[in-house]
């Protein structure tokens, strides 16, 4: 008797439809503009990594002081609060294509320059900040042009996907980039970080290069001053579900981002040494190595269309992962609830993403995305100073605990005054 022919196909077809329904979901990356601008993205974003790492071990290097490397923090931040915002009004009211080869531009050059500055041992600590500045300033201006751009080159409703690839992408970077700086440093030295940061954003330079024009649309304001600013916060305030996903990211991570707490429960709750061990690795890591294992497995989350929901229950698990690391009295399971947390984090920046970019008209894109960089640079800053403040006042575990409360019910209630946003549907194919 023959053995059935379908029989030993049949498990294989199974796991690969299952395995399609799971794993990230690539079709975004059919369309050749994008696909280059991900691919670029792949090497900037371990690059801006290694900026990141440099920056500070430089200042500490010339400086021997910690002081000025919380200096850098507030000289980083403020460009990105002025230019984030002015910069979506600007993206509003130019070709992206073109915005974006001038920032891009300007990033480069900036990292040349903190280049030579490291490699000739000029020992200014001043030099560093005021280019460092500079450098922030295009960031802040390129990432809402970036984010208005995606919408046109890809279908509406493959934006969840998109937004997919792209989180885990950096989160890939925010894992990769400081482990190889680490390495690199003893080898290499300092200024090869910023060489190899300069290079990958000539790869970037080239993939925008390659866009298409991307000129703005009927209805786009013809000037980027104070006026078009306001425009944007009045538009946002008349849509309750693009205010929405901003009320939920400030909830989440103002009360619970715990990472200034980091460094005294590395030592003293999960037994570092002093001057410092692998648990405090292990705390910073923990979040982005969640957040890239789920973007890995993100091919489902394209298939729900209620995303208002989707994010709201990601802030509630958020809060909840927290709360769990703030009890958690071992690293391994502190380290596994941040992890948790870090993959609850991605689907609600995945669906908020999709949100402001669907929602919103492709006039408004830019002044919204700008929105949305000072609120994704500035929420973690505040919550730094707010745990500082309450680790200190309460205890690490009362504050951590507290602040996950604090989003599971600031979620709640959010979801309770917009109800638009919990009813709120994506785009559909077709």
């Amino acid at each position: 008797m023959q053995p059935s022919s379908g029989t030993p196909t049949e498990p294989r077809r199974s796991l690969g439809s299952l395995l399609s329904k799971v794993v990230l979901d690539t079709r975004p990356l059919r369309y050749p503009a994008y696909r280059r601008l991900w691919l670029s993205n792949i090497v900037t974003a371990v690059g801006a990594q290694f900026a990141a790492v440099a920056v500070p071990k430089q200042l500490y290097d010339i400086t021997g002081s910690s002081a000025y490397v919380g200096i850098a923090g507030v000289v980083g931040l403020v460009p990105l609060l002025v230019f984030g915002l002015w910069g979506g009004a600007v993206a509003d009211t130019v070709d992206r294509r073109r915005l974006l080869l001038v920032t891009n531009s300007g990033l480069a050059i900036t990292s040349v320059l903190l280049w030579l500055v490291a490699a000739s041992g000029l020992a200014s600590v001043w030099l560093v900040l005021v280019l460092f500045a500079a450098q922030q300033t295009f960031f802040a201006v390129n990432m809402p042009t970036r984010g208005a751009a995606i919408a046109r080159l890809i279908p509406v409703h493959l934006l969840p996907s998109a937004q997919a690839l792209g989180s885990t992408v950096f989160q890939l970077g925010s894992i990769v980039g400081p482990l190889l700086a680490g390495m690199l440093l003893p080898v290499a030295g300092l200024p090869v970080l910023y060489l190899a940061d300069a290079l990958a954003l000539c790869a970037a330079l080239w993939a925008v290069f390659r866009l298409p024009p991307l000129p703005p649309q009927e209805g786009a304001p013809k000037k980027a001053g104070l006026r078009a600013v306001l425009d944007g916060f009045r538009y946002l305030a008349l849509h309750s579900v693009l205010l929405a996903s901003f009320l939920l990211d400030i909830v989440a991570m103002v009360f619970g981002m715990p990472r200034a707490l980091f460094p005294e429960m590395a030592e003293r709750t999960f037994g570092d040494p002093p001057g410092g061990g692998t648990a405090l690795g292990w705390l910073f890591a923990a979040i982005p190595l969640g957040a890239f294992c789920f973007g890995v497995f993100s091919g489902w989350l394209h298939r729900i269309a209620r995303h208002g929901v989707g994010v709201t229950v990601a802030v509630i698990a958020w809060g909840f992962a927290v709360i769990g690391f703030g009890l958690a009295d071992s690293l391994w399971l502190a380290v596994v609830f941040l992890a948790l947390g870090g993959g609850a984090d991605l689907v609600s920046m995945v669906y908020r993403s999709a949100i402001l970019q669907a929602a919103a008209t492709d006039e408004m894109r830019g002044r919204i995305q700008g929105v949305f960089t000072v609120v994704v640079a500035g929420g973690p800053r505040l919550a730094d100073t707010l745990h500082g403040l309450a680790g200190a006042a309460l205890g690490t575990t009362t504050a951590v605990v507290a602040g996950g409360a604090l989003v599971v019910v600031g979620a709640v209630v959010s979801a309770a005054l917009l109800p638009a946003f919990w009813r709120y549907r994506a785009p559909t194919e077709g």
